[in-house]
């Protein structure tokens, strides 16, 4: 059974790690590298060798409800498809990235155990064991976050650690109000059982979710810890939190408890819609007035966090397909401006954009991808970005939700005149550059060229017999709610 592989991968790998490193760092790169490149792999087969079922692994062959199941369908496997992808990019960015610091194997262990919490929060079917993987890839990232050791990296990790411990004690108080009630942690169990029991049940745990896991996501209001988390953390690991663990620990676990568990209840969904606007509006709007390039983007993620929560909150089928698009084309997107950061941050030895200038004739690759991923996030067809807003704000309109979408559509504009301030300051500015102070190596440029290409190619999933082999096992598994339940139960 493969499902195992994508937890015991890499936690193998990082306890290896610190066996076969010493002062040196190149074991620890090679093994890293051969882990997430098989797990993107195996990824990419499971995904596409479902045919539309779903695999469920039970642990050490225990029946449920009593055993923990491990659960591969659609869902699961597309965003296992969309960590792997994002990691394999920003271990080849990091290389030379990180050997600024040191060479330090510590980074790639821990960088190993946040994928193992995200893959096993993934593809857990036990709502306990979605919280210790949580955690798990929490206190990775945490680490991370701090990686460089200056003081506004320890201060931005102690606010992150301090927002996610509330957030983390509302998930587990709402866990134990569900186990006291149903006496069940499984997901699908959890969910057959919830018929019998009152409403109120699923209002007070579907409350203590939403708070919890909105902290996850960094969705207004629950955003304070983000902003300095995504600036001050290395560049790749900002694209790693921003790309894929926001949509891990946050989107795909609220999809997952409110479509598969909860059965999708419409209060739940208006507070999708409600989080879904206010977070693309308030997030693009503080963006628009950053000067540091990092801070900018973090706010963005607020924002096209948004875009996500509002096609969720629609309820309808193409509103979720276009929330689902949004999130693979937002991974790739941010995660490439976030390597464009860092790569202005190696080269010119700044994060103000004040104090950048003309230097994309020195930076041709760096200037090239970055007008790629500008274009992206501002939905400039014909860019991934467009076709999943489109989507949602289409859907929207169909859904009698005329404003929703013109929020949608002035927050795609704003977006647009935040990335033009990036790119006339930050590349194309009046301040000549003569010479650059680092270098931007050949893994910095392959990462930022591969999701170059995806940020164009990706736009192919609108077309429809793509569209039915990829976006269309998702939305079904999601639209079909509590199926999930009998599927995994096998009735």
């Amino acid at each position: 059974m493969i499902l195992p592989y994508f937890i015991v991968i890499p936690l193998l790998a990082a306890f290896l790690i610190p066996l076969v490193s010493r002062r040196r760092d190149t074991g620890a790169v090679v093994l890293s590298l051969a882990a997430v490149s098989s797990l993107l792999v195996l990824a990419g087969l499971a995904f596409f060798g479902l045919g539309g079922e779903t695999l469920v692994y039970r642990m050490s062959a225990w029946k449920l409800p009593i055993g923990i199941p491990l659960v591969l369908d659609a869902l699961s496997a597309f965003m296992l498809m969309t960590v792997g992808l994002i990691a394999l990019t920003s271990l080849v960015f990091s290389v030379k990235y990180i050997r600024r610091l040191g060479r330090d194997w510590r980074y790639y262990a821990l960088f190993m155990l946040l994928v193992t919490g995200m893959n096993g929060v993934i593809i857990t079917g036990d709502l306990f064991n979605l919280f210790v993987f949580m955690e798990i890839a929490l206190f990775a990232a945490l680490a991370l976050v701090a990686f460089g050791g200056r003081a506004h990296e320890f201060e931005a990790s102690f606010k992150y650690a301090v927002m996610a411990s509330i957030s983390s004690s509302l998930i587990l108080l709402a866990i134990a109000v569900v186990y006291g009630a149903t006496s069940m942690l499984g997901l699908a169990t959890i969910a057959q059982s919830l018929a019998a029991k009152s409403p109120l049940l699923v209002l007070w745990t579907g409350g203590l979710f939403m708070a919890g896991f909105g902290v996850k996501t960094a969705a207004m209001p629950f955003h304070a810890w983000l902003p300095d988390a995504h600036s001050s953390a290395p560049s790749p690991i900002s694209a790693m939190l921003s790309g894929v663990l926001i949509k891990t620990l946050g989107i795909y676990v609220l999809v997952r408890l409110f479509y598969n568990v909860f059965g999708a209840p419409p209060l739940f969904l208006a507070i999708f819609l409600g989080l879904g606007s206010v977070s693309i509006l308030a997030g693009v709007i503080l963006a628009v007035g950053q000067w540091d390039i990092k801070r900018l983007l973090a706010y963005h993620s607020i924002s096209q966090v948004g875009y996500i929560l509002l096609g969720m909150g629609l309820g309808t089928t193409l509103g979720m397909a276009g929330a689902v698009f949004h999130t693979v084309n937002h991974a790739v997107f941010k995660s490439l401006l976030f390597y464009n950061a860092g790569a202005l941050e190696t080269a010119l030895g700044t994060r103000d954009l004040r104090e950048m200038g003309n230097a994309a004739r020195l930076l041709p690759v760096t200037s090239g991808t970055s007008m790629i991923a500008s274009l992206s996030i501002s939905g400039i067809p014909p860019f991934n970005g467009f076709f999943s807003k489109l989507m949602i704000i289409v859907a929207a309109v169909q859904a009698g939700h005329t404003v929703l979408a013109l929020v949608a559509v002035a927050g795609s504009l704003l977006t647009l005149a935040s990335f033009m301030k990036v790119q006339r300051y930050g590349l194309r500015g009046g301040r000549p550059v003569e010479k650059l102070v680092g270098e931007v190596d050949g893994g910095m440029k392959a990462a930022m060229v591969i999701l170059a290409v995806l940020c164009l190619a990706t736009s192919l999933l609108v077309v429809p017999a793509i569209r039915e082999a990829t976006l269309d096992p998702v939305v079904k598994v999601i639209m079909d709610k509590t199926q999930y339940a009998l599927t995994v139960l096998g009735k």
